[in-house]
């Protein structure tokens, strides 16, 4: 496993240094981008990205769970959940990746 992870910070740096706008102008347009992605997804729409993959929420129903320490059913609630699907490009890329 990589032991770097991609912070909002390095994606600005990305567009600084790709698109030629201003540290804190590349900055506002990550902030902007991700708030917009966000938000889709909190009102319920799917956010689909070329080439990348599409994120959506799903609804779980309510179900009885158990606990496996000790046996004993737990309820657990209706919910909400973020479910992330990759595209076949972007399998493929993470696919060449393991081919060292």
């Amino acid at each position: 496993m990589a032991d770097k992870t991609l912070t909002r910070m390095d994606l600005a740096d990305a567009v600084h240094s790709q698109v030629g706008l201003s540290r804190n102008d590349s900055a506002d347009l990550v902030e902007s981008v991700l708030s917009h992605v966000s938000d889709s997804l909190v009102s319920g729409e799917t956010v689909k990205i070329s080439s990348f993959g599409t994120f959506s929420v799903r609804e779980k129903a309510a179900r009885v769970g158990r606990n496996p320490k000790t046996g004993e059913e737990v309820p657990i609630h209706p919910r909400r959940v973020l479910t992330f699907r990759p595209s076949h490009l972007m399998k493929d890329r993470v696919a060449a990746g393991n081919k060292r």
